[in-house]
Order: C-alpha cells, then sequence, then structure tokens
C-alpha cells in the first residue's frame, strides 16, 4: 500500500500493474477476480461506505462483487458500464478478440447490482466525476482539484505491458472500444495540469511536462 495523499491510498494488486485505490472510505476499482483475497486483506481496519468503478473490464471489477458482498457496500458505475457489470459478462462492451474473450472467461468477476449511476460533476469524497469515453463507453475518472491530483483510469497507462517497464502510454487497442475517443479524453485529462496522476496499470506520475509531452506528441495533435 501506497499512501499518496493524506486520505488516498494506492492499493497495488499485481506490483503497480493493476491498482486499485481508497479514497477516504470509498474503494475505486476492485482489480481481477483473483484480487478478492488480497484486496479485502489491505481493507482491513479500513472504513468502506461504497465501491466505484472507473469501468467495467475484468481488471478493474474483477473482486467488486466479493467485496460489496463482505462488506455491504454499494456499487457505483457510470450508465454506460452498468449493464456489463449486472450481466457478469463483458465482452459485449469491449472489443471482439480472442485476447479479450480469454480474459473475461479467466479474469472477469460475478455480476452485481449497481446502486448508483454517477454522472459528470458528481462528487465521491472530495473528487469530481469525469465522463472520459473511449477505452470503455462509461469510462470515468475522478479529479480533486485542491491538489490537482488525478485518478486517470484506463484512459492512460504507465507501464509497458505485459511488462512492468513503467512508460506512459496509451491504452493497448485490443482492449479499447475508440481509440480516437480515448485520445480526445487523454487531451481533456492533460488540459487540466494535474500534478499527481493515478493509473489503472503502472506507479503514479508526478510529472505535469511529461503528461503535455506525451500529449503533444499524439496523433493529430
Amino acid at each position: 500500500m501506497l499512501q499518496i495523499a493524506n486520505d488516498v491510498t494506492l492499493l497495488p494488486l499485481l506490483g503497480t500493474m493493476v491498482n486499485a485505490y481508497l479514497i477516504g472510505d470509498v474503494l475505486i476499482d476492485a482489480g481481477i477476480r483473483q484480487s478478492a483475497g488480497p484486496l479485502q486483506r489491505m481493507l482491513r481496519g479500513h472504513r468502506l461506505a461504497a465501491h466505484a468503478l472507473t469501468h467495467a473490464h475484468p481488471d478493474h471489477q474483477g473482486a467488486s462483487h466479493a467485496v460489496c458482498t463482505a462488506r455491504q457496500v454499494p456499487l457505483w458505475t457510470s450508465a454506460a458500464e452498468a449493464g456489463a457489470m449486472e450481466a457478469g459478462t463483458l465482452r459485449r462492451a469491449m472489443p471482439r478478440n480472442a485476447v479479450v474473450a480469454a480474459e473475461d472467461r479467466l479474469l472477469t468477476g460475478p455480476a452485481h447490482p449497481v446502486a448508483r449511476h454517477l454522472r459528470e460533476g458528481d462528487d465521491v469524497h472530495g473528487f469530481e466525476v469525469l465522463e472520459t469515453p473511449g477505452h470503455a463507453p462509461g469510462h470515468l475518472c475522478f479529479w480533486r482539484e485542491r491538489d490537482r491530483l488525478l485518478i486517470a483510469g484506463d484512459v492512460l497507462v504507465n507501464v509497458r505491458l505485459p511488462t512492468p517497464l513503467t512508460a506512459l502510454g496509451e491504452p493497448p487497442r485490443m482492449f479499447t472500444a475508440d481509440p480516437d475517443r480515448n485520445r480526445a479524453s487523454i487531451r481533456r485529462l492533460a488540459a487540466l495540469d494535474p500534478l499527481t496522476v493515478l493509473f489503472g496499470h503502472g506507479p503514479p506520475l508526478r510529472d505535469p511536462d511529461l503528461l503535455h509531452a506525451f500529449v503533444a506528441r499524439l496523433p493529430g495533435s
């Protein structure tokens, strides 16, 4: 576990190749299905009031059902991601290829009801919800203006998958519904000029210049 701010903790579920976050008493993301045990051990001693998803992909919702059931807390997603989460199969909301099919079979967590649909501008423990579609149709990010802290989900990654090497980049195309729309979301996030960016995959980034240089190299920039 890595303390990012007084009320923000990074929960590494596979090194930092798969991350969840605790912001106050709200859990953001939950890794893969096999993350349930490690994640619940990390959460011991922490009060939990709700669990929110950046998006309903297998490496983010895998342990959601286990955590919500064990801790008796509600699950929050965007409206566009709720159907996949409640159906318990994610393939129809992701690109169709053999890797996605294998991940869905091996890593996706059980279905779970969604208690609240998060929307642009909603407040989650002092973070503003941002609708950032592209990687997933209903992808959400969480932004806190006062310390310019951004939870970016998979709009960006900071690891050269499938290796553990740190590298700022776009999410893999094989998992991304609309790469062009995701680039628009990347540009929107960079325009916020965050001081700290937290990713679903990879270690935190605390270098705004590196983010802006990356965005300047994107096609169409």
